[in-house]
């Protein structure tokens, strides 16, 4: 595999951290393994960061924040361009160790990579436009005005399903606003981040800056609790589940940190009777099998017009007939494996489940034993919104049918869940469609019009609703989450005006 050692990874890695730009030096027994979910071999390994390692990171990242705060924020957008230069020259080899370590199908891996490649560009030029506000000040020859300063570290803490692009939403548009970032990545995929800092250590040794990007490889008891609970870490941005994502919120709130929260999604397709089938049906198959179901934005429920349903259903379980499940490298495979065995048994509870309950499994419904790795079959059910198990996000290709009778009733069906991040319906009823993006229409953070809930595009703030965390990453505004914010005022006058009309004889 000549893409691993062009990312300049080898079978035992020095370390596990980076500071100043420098692997340091970790050893013992704590090593962590890669796997390649579509075999179950062993990749490589990388030793974990311990304690003492950490801190050194801290303390470099503390000294380095010093000094990248006072660098003008187009000169530091400059410094992001040439990482997204740097990414594109890159591109083929870490798309592969995408699909290589986490299992999505190498096209998926390439996209993922386009993503940094295209936050890297919002965010240059976002660096010219760390815009505050002026307003009027009620006083006598005063001046207001509002504007942002660099917030500090920022800690990424990733999840394996986008192992390489959630960390560059976030640390591209911090590194604009003058912060330093501190990621520590899922341990199903330690490669990929190693892959990136590798990257990422080259072009800040060509630029002659230290320390911008730093990263922790350990434990999530150790590592992660020390992150979450470390003072001098202004802002964690989380990507996981809705039970971590919990945990993380009341951490850090308990120490008035702040953070960006990215959790679950049970994202649902409305489709009325409306509805053009040749949009609908490519887009619930790639929302439902893309990723293997492993994504927050993945399609987890159908809410469709009863009187189409029968008509739907067939079509979509010849369109999943066609579905190539193997090898993600492979040319022509449409689904991967899922990332590790605890993946396949969470799958395989959610179908006893949907036995004991009744539920119509229409296609699939068994893990696929004879393959090496951790594949499973694309599943179909028929199901009605308030069982359990759809109330609640499976991270695996299942999907569920559910019928409906009126625009009111979907829609109401479709925000009866706890989770609220991605959303879509395919309508060529113009009623309809601004009726699901109205305020009484969808409760999500994303909602599409004939166009599924999987992928987002760069320009558009990312985030949901509810279960889902409320954070926002990416594009529109998001960038005003890695500053602080500070109004000014200025008396230029001779006199001071104090409120209410108060004042004082000196």
């Amino acid at each position: 595999m000549d893409f691993l050692k062009d990312l300049g990874l080898k079978e035992y890695n020095p370390g596990a951290c980076v500071g100043a730009d420098k692997w340091l030096a970790t050893s013992g027994d704590d090593v962590l393994k890669s796997v390649n979910p579509s075999t179950g071999e062993v990749i490589g390994y990388v030793y974990q960061c311990g304690v003492e390692a950490y801190e050194e990171v801290m303390t470099q990242s503390v000294s380095a924040f010093k000094e990248w705060r006072q660098v003008p924020a187009p000169v530091r957008g400059e410094l992001v361009r040439k990482m997204g230069v740097a990414l594109r020259e890159k591109k083929d080899a870490l798309g592969s160790l995408v699909a290589l370590e986490m299992g999505k199908i190498k096209q998926e891996g390439d996209g993922e990579v386009q993503e940094m490649i295209d936050i890297a560009d919002f965010a240059v030029g976002q660096s010219r436009m760390l815009y505050g506000s002026t307003m009027h000040s009620e006083r006598f020859q005063h001046r207001m005005y509002d504007q942002y300063h660099p917030l500090g570290i920022v800690g990424v803490i990733s999840a394996f399903n986008f192992p390489v692009a959630v960390w560059a939403w976030n640390a591209f548009l911090a590194a604009i606003a003058g912060d330093i970032t501190i990621w520590k990545p899922s341990s199903n995929v330690p490669l990929c981040a190693v892959a990136v800092q590798n990257i990422c250590n080259q072009v800040l040794l060509d630029n002659g800056y230290k320390g911008i990007f730093n990263l922790v490889i350990g434990r999530g008891s150790t590592i992660g609790e020390r992150l979450i609970n470390d003072k001098r870490i202004p802002l964690v941005s989380f990507t996981g589940s809705t039970h971590m994502g919990r945990h993380v919120g009341e951490v850090v709130a308990k120490r008035f940190g702040r953070t960006i929260l990215e959790l679950g999604g049970n994202n649902a397709i409305i489709i009325d009777d409306s509805a053009d089938m040749n949009l609908a049906i490519p887009a619930t198959v790639f929302g439902a099998v893309g990723t293997a179901g492993q994504r927050c934005t993945s399609t987890r429920r159908i809410l469709i017009q009863e009187n189409i349903m029968d008509d739907f259903v067939e079509r979509l379980v010849k369109a999943y007939k066609q579905v190539r499940i193997g090898d993600p490298l492979e040319e022509g495979t449409l689904m991967g494996p899922l990332v590790d065995a605890g993946a396949v048994e969470v799958y395989e509870q959610a179908v006893r489940e949907i036995h004991e309950i009744g539920g119509k499994i229409v296609t699939g419904g068994h893990a696929l034993k004879d393959k090496t790795g951790f594949f499973v079959e694309p599943t179909i059910v028929i199901g009605e919104n308030h069982w359990e198990i759809i109330q609640k996000e499976t991270f695996a290709p299942i999907l569920y049918i559910i019928p409906f009778k009126t625009i009111e009733e979907a829609i109401e069906l479709h925000n009866d869940v706890p989770q609220g991040l991605s959303s879509a319906m395919f309508t060529m009823n113009m009623q309809h469609a601004e009726q699901f993006l109205s305020h009484v229409g969808s409760d999500c953070g994303i909602a599409n019009i004939n166009i599924g809930t999987s992928g987002a595009e760069i320009g558009g703030a990312f985030g949901g609703e509810k279960e889902t965390g409320g954070g926002r990453e990416s594009g529109s505004d998001a960038w005003k989450a890695y500053m602080r914010r500070q109004t000014n005022t200025i008396n230029w006058s001779k006199a001071l005006p104090l409120a209410q009309g108060i004042s004082f004889d000196i």
